[in-house]
């Protein structure tokens, strides 16, 4: 393995990415991610197969129209249908036609597949994947080849294997990559093949890593380990079935573990954000517990854990989570300590130097009792800091709900209406107020507001973003109690409160009012530092 080598990162989030279920980008989305991709460090972006679908030609043709500070777009494609038209094969010419300076083809390196897929002896296919390479360095390309089934091949017939890397060879192809393309080698099996492949080749040797036995990444890494120079993968890891190696995984292993330079230099400290932004274009729910990006990667809920990590968080972390652009977080939950109430206290700016010794003890206690009572906090943090506050003596609610009323009727095309009625106090003055919505729950909660407003100005621009239902004891049937998580926001910020009860409508009305409860506690801080 040279100590020179240079990582060469291709990315394939907007070819084989997009062949994950769920995963339906449109050809901006495609845009979008492939500038952010650039921006970040990429090498080469794979952006789709040309010869396949009108979506991935329109890509191309826009592509080229844009600036890209280092990144090479490539075409995807296979070899030739026939070895007896190469050049009218139209696969190859799609491939010509998108005018990457980079394409990738894609060849039979199984026996079976070759045998049995394509019909053809092995004569036939390496003389296909030759002529199919040649074609497109002769008009000017630069020919990545990606190996396809190599590891299951080279275990069938190591012979077969790596005749067909020789043909690509012959070819002209400047890059050979080693595909597990079933996903389930073990990394003993990538590490042997890779390093026989490196000491037959000169030529720069990649890994191509599926996650079907959940090794894509550990292949990656000893594949480079081996001496590969070529990585490719997804962001977040999305691909066909289980999905491609991890980039977002596999880049900072590659920087931070194996201490290895890149082609092209990367802001790892952007990583977190471009993980979080791919998720966001792709409608995906983000992976909490990815590693390095995942939002708890470096959460911390246990007492001790968090005890220690406050002394040096080296004893529980395996990297600075600034280095990946993430941030440690620590959890509130029943098994919590006082640490954890300290760290929460000292990262949401609040002094408790006059009560150590009572309030984090307290709270805890607290805290305990609900949780086992089906409350939850991780998710919470708002419903916390008000309870953290109350403790404290800080906080008291800025209203009072005395009397609630909610009607459900049901009409024969379906729909369903709810009436809701409320009686508020604040400040001595009593407001009735009643709202229709599409259930109880928004019903509730336009009428809470609708009450406050004359009073709270600032709670107009307050809305609803997400509403979690969680039943805790499913064995009591409709009596069970149920957990209810509200995120709320006001366009500028959001927060996350909790409710539970046997009765839905009262889980989430706790849920509400501490919602309302949050946002006039943060606009009262924020009038008193402006006076200030």
């Amino acid at each position: 393995m040279s100590e020179h080598r240079k990582i060469e990162l291709f990315d394939s989030t907007l070819r084989d990415g997009t062949q994950g279920e769920g995963v339906n980008l449109s050809v901006d989305d495609k845009l979008r991610i492939a500038q952010r991709l650039d921006e970040f460090g990429i090498s080469i972006l794979e952006g789709g197969w040309p010869g396949s679908n009108p979506r991935d030609q329109e890509f191309f043709r826009r592509a080229k129209q844009m600036t890209f500070h280092q990144a090479k777009i490539c075409a995807f494609g296979s070899t030739a249908r026939s070895v007896k038209a190469v050049e009218s094969d139209s696969n190859l010419n799609a491939l010509l036609m998108a005018e990457t300076e980079v394409v990738s083809i894609f060849g039979k390196t199984w026996r079976l597949h070759a045998e049995k897929g394509l019909g053809l002896n092995t004569a036939e296919n390496s003389e296909l994947i030759e002529k199919s390479v040649a074609y497109l360095v002769q008009k000017g390309r630069r020919v990545v080849f990606d190996a396809e089934h190599f590891f299951d091949g080279y275990k069938d017939s190591s012979e077969f294997a790596m005749e067909m890397l020789l043909a690509a060879q012959r070819g002209g192809a400047d890059t050979l990559v080693l595909c597990d393309t079933n996903g389930g080698t073990l990394p003993h099996e990538v590490s042997q093949a890779t390093q026989h492949v490196l000491d037959t080749f000169s030529l720069p040797v990649g890994i191509h890593a599926h996650n079907d036995g959940g090794m894509a990444a550990a292949n990656t890494i000893v594949a480079v380990q081996a001496g590969a120079s070529h990585v490719q993968g997804t962001m977040n890891g999305v691909g066909e079935r289980c999905g491609n190696a991890n980039l977002s995984t596999v880049i900072p292993n590659l920087i931070l573990k194996l201490g290895l330079d890149l082609k092209h230099e990367v802001d790892l400290t952007q990583l977190t954000k471009i993980a979080n932004y791919v998720f966001e274009i792709m409608n995906l729910h983000p992976d909490d517990r990815a590693p390095f990006v995942g939002r708890s990667a470096f959460a911390h809920k246990g007492g001790i854990h968090v005890s220690a990590v406050m002394k040096d968080s080296r004893m529980y972390e395996h990297i600075v989570p600034k280095e990946v652009g993430a941030r440690q977080r620590v959890l509130v939950s029943d098994l919590s300590g006082k640490s954890n109430i300290r760290y929460k206290a000292e990262e949401l700016d609040i002094n408790l130097e006059d009560s150590l010794g009572e309030v984090p003890g307290k709270v805890v206690e607290h805290i305990k009792n609900l949780e086992h009572g089906g409350y939850q906090y991780e998710a919470a943090e708002a419903s916390f800091e008000l309870i953290l506050k109350e403790q404290m003596g800080s906080f008291s609610p800025f209203f009072e709900v005395e009397d609630s009323r909610v009607i459900v009727s049901y009409e024969r095309d379906g729909h369903n209406l709810a009436d809701a009625m409320l009686k508020v106090r604040v400040n001595g003055e009593v407001e009735h107020t009643a709202a229709d919505g599409v259930g109880p729950v928004n019903a509730l909660n336009k009428a809470l507001q609708k009450a406050l407003i004359r009073f709270y100005p600032q709670l107009s621009t307050v809305h609803l973003t997400d509403y979690k239902v969680r039943v805790l004891d499913g064995t009591n049937g409709t009596k069970a109690v149920v957990r209810v998580l509200i995120e709320s926001s006001d366009g500028n910020s959001s927060w996350s409160t909790v409710g539970v009860s046997e009765n839905i409508i009262e889980a989430s009305w706790q849920a509400l009012v501490d919602s309302l409860n949050y946002k006039l506690m943060k606009s009262e801080i924020k009038n008193k530092n402006i006076k200030g």
